[in-house]
């Protein structure tokens, strides 16, 4: 696998969302274990793969699209479960959804929370202000009942793109933000974190309700705890706090969950952009080798300038009080939010949930990543739906896994224990402190199988099956495979899907398959695999994120940040995908973002009236290769100003709430 310098290759780059990409982009894993590209082709065999190819040119030269393991049968017979009429691929400045929907705009960047909060003004933004509003680039979406009409609504707050939040700005020179003041630093660790918000239906829409008692912003600032097993170890103590207990804040919170006892689970991402000091002093770190494993620092802010946590030479341990799964309270929004360390620690997309048949639960995370592992945790102890305050901590107490691809279809789920197999004193792992906080470097010693770059994963609590949503992997090498999935360069990605032995979720053994191998059928190059009744409309390129409806259905949103042009030439949306039958591996596009947009944070209601999206950093990526526009956006002039379209606002990145005219179930 190629290794680049990360430096060199951020500062190519003069935009945050450029720069994220670039760093899941590079990879950090040095190991030689055979990636799931590998073990596709083996699985599959020469002849299969070369078939499937084949079989995929001859329908694409048809106008039609192959099945991933061969032809299925005749496109007619797959009626498919998802009712409603497909929207086309596009781009422009505002966004589409199928036709007897509404898409209303629930909450926008800078809208009031509460009842004494000011109104947004863009050219006097304050942090004050900032944490009684609407953080930015919303991602994770999350819902939680309080009754029939009540609930709320959990909404995670990613990352800042200074460029298109203040005017005047402009893009940053990454290597010393000269133009971003501590004011501007004070509203971007403000507009972090995550949103919790009351919201009430009247008429079959949902509204935000800025008198809610339970309304509370998380920042980059909230006090937290760490607990677990890696809880008070000596590489979480900092001059701050001799405990290593105590931390300030948790950043880049990308997809996330909710439990079923109502707490909401932020994942902390790409925690590493946030960390400054140079290379010299990562080299001259006491533990230099987790810093390169976890691509540290990264340098993306000027917040290591303003504030000493962020700079690795004056505060060498605070980094590794971040890249954890924070547990908050919905309920109590005076709660200490919870770090549990026992998830474990690396770049979390996603931490998804469920009740397994024994009563324990799981969570499955990918570390977003290209080369990096997709992982599960089960709790020692068992749900107990009577009894909210015994579920409180069950995070705290169980085993992590990382997976294992097998040629044969097999998975194997290994357990991240101090004292087993690898994980030794011999190996540089003294406790299972040590394990936890290098997450990422204990999997490689147990052989993980490196994906490619997994994202969300999402258990369907109605057939017991796993989703991985695979963005792409443009890293990978043609010598490196021998089939079809992955590809060589992948600019598309995947979705694998995960039978858990028995049904059973706490199993230490299941299989894999794949539902589709995404891109465009329609060109022989990419080797595209769908099922021929997907329409020219019906494909994607770059799954990221995923739910699951009550109706055991699968939705997927993409992510082609700024490389959409080459990915797929269209503006990322949601998806419904056939997963059963001889539907399977159907694809059907429902919803479609504005330029510059990523999609994320599909959540639907229990009851499958409405579905929340996140529409984030809007106008940002890729730009310049929109034909009307052709240049880089930022606040002063920006390639759309959705979703407000008014001349005096900058773009806001906005939470989407759909919901069918007239009332009654989405795609039914």
């Amino acid at each position: 696998m190629q290794r680049l310098d990360m430096q060199h290759q951020l500062d190519e780059f003069d935009n945050r969302a450029a720069a994220m990409e670039a760093a899941d982009d590079v990879g950090s894993n040095p190991s030689d274990t055979e990636t799931i590209g590998d073990l596709v082709a083996r699985r599959l065999g020469r002849r299969d793969i070369l078939r499937g190819a084949l079989v995929a040119g001859a329908l694409a030269a048809a106008g039609g699209t192959a099945g991933l393991f061969g032809a299925p049968k005749a496109a007619a017979a797959a009626k498919g479960r998802y009712v409603f009429d497909e929207i086309s691929h596009g781009v422009d400045e505002t966004h589409h959804v199928a036709t007897g929907y509404d898409a209303d705009v629930l909450l926008r960047w800078g809208d009031p929370l509460f009842a004494d909060a000011p109104a947004f003004d863009p050219a006097a933004q304050t942090e004050a202000a900032q944490l009684r509003q609407f953080g930015y680039n919303n991602d994770f979406v999350g819902f939680h009942r309080l009754s029939a009409d009540r609930a709320v609504l959990c909404v995670n707050h990613e990352y800042t793109n200074e460029e298109l939040m203040f005017p005047g700005l402009g893009r940053q020179d990454k290597k010393d933000f000269a133009d971003m003041t501590p004011e501007f630093v004070a509203v971007e660790m403000a507009a972090h974190g995550g949103t919790i918000v009351e919201i009430a239906r009247r008429d079959g829409k949902w509204a935000v309700d800025t008198g809610g008692k339970l309304n509370r912003r998380i920042t980059a600032k909230t006090p937290m705890t760490l607990t677990g097993p890696a809880a008070g170890d000596d590489r979480l103590k900092t001059s701050a706090d001799a405990t290593g207990t105590k931390v300030l804040g948790t950043l880049n919170n990308c997809a996330g969950g909710m439990t079923p006892w109502g707490t909401y689970l932020m994942a902390e991402e790409n925690f590493n952009g946030y960390f400054w000091g140079g290379k010299e002093a990562a080299a001259a770190h006491p533990h230099a080798a987790s810093l390169k494993r976890y691509g540290i620092p990264g340098g993306w802010y000027s917040w290591g300038r303003l504030d000493a946590r962020f700079d690795i030479a004056k505060e060498p341990n605070e980094v590794f009080r971040h890249g954890w799964v924070v547990e908050v309270d919905i309920m109590d929004p005076a709660s200490t939010p919870k770090k549990r360390t026992a998830m474990g620690r690396f770049k979390h997309e996603g931490s998804e949930t469920i009740v397994n048949k024994d009563g324990r639960v799981v969570i499955y995370s990918g570390d977003d990543e290209r080369f990096d592992y997709v992982y599960k945790f089960v709790t020692n102890g068992t749900y107990n739906p009577n009894d909210r305050a015994a579920n409180m901590d069950l995070l705290d107490d169980g085993t992590l896994y990382v997976a294992r691809f097998d040629a044969d279809g097999g998975v194997a789920w290994m357990p991240l224990v101090h004292g087993q197999g690898p994980l030794t004193a011999d190996n540089g792992f003294e406790s299972q402190a040590d394990v936890l906080i290098d997450t990422r470097l204990a999997a490689d010693k147990l052989g993980a199988t490196p994906m490619d770059r997994p994202e969300d994963v999402d258990p369907n609590p109605v057939t017991n099956k796993v989703y991985v949503m695979l963005t792409n992997n443009s890293k990978r090498k043609a010598d490196a495979v021998d089939g079809p999935n992955p590809r060589a360069e992948n600019l598309w990605g995947q979705v694998l899907e995960i039978t858990p032995a028995d049904g059973d979720h706490a199993a230490t053994t299941g299989s894999w398959d794949l539902v589709v191998q995404a891109g465009n059928p329609a060109d022989p190059e990419v080797k595209a695999m769908w099922n021929p009744a997907t329409t020219e409309n019906g494909w994607f390129a770059c799954p990221d994120n995923c739910t699951i409806d009550a109706e055991g259905r699968l939705w997927v949103t993409t992510d082609q940040g700024s490389g959409w042009k080459k990915a797929s030439g269209t503006a990322d949306g949601v998806w419904a995908l056939e997963t059963e039958g001889e539907g399977r591996g159907t694809g059907k596009m429902f919803f479609r973002v504005p330029v510059g947009a990523e999609m994320c944070g599909p959540c639907f209601t229990d009851d499958t009236e409405t579905l929340f999206v996140a529409v984030q950093h809007v106008a940002s990526d890729g730009t310049k290769d929109w034909a009307p526009f052709g240049r880089e956006s930022t606040y002063d002039d920006p390639a759309t100003r959705w979703p407000d379209f008014d001349p005096k606002l900058p773009p806001r990145p906005s939470v989407v709430m759909i919901t069918r005219k007239g009332g009654g179930k989405i795609a039914v």
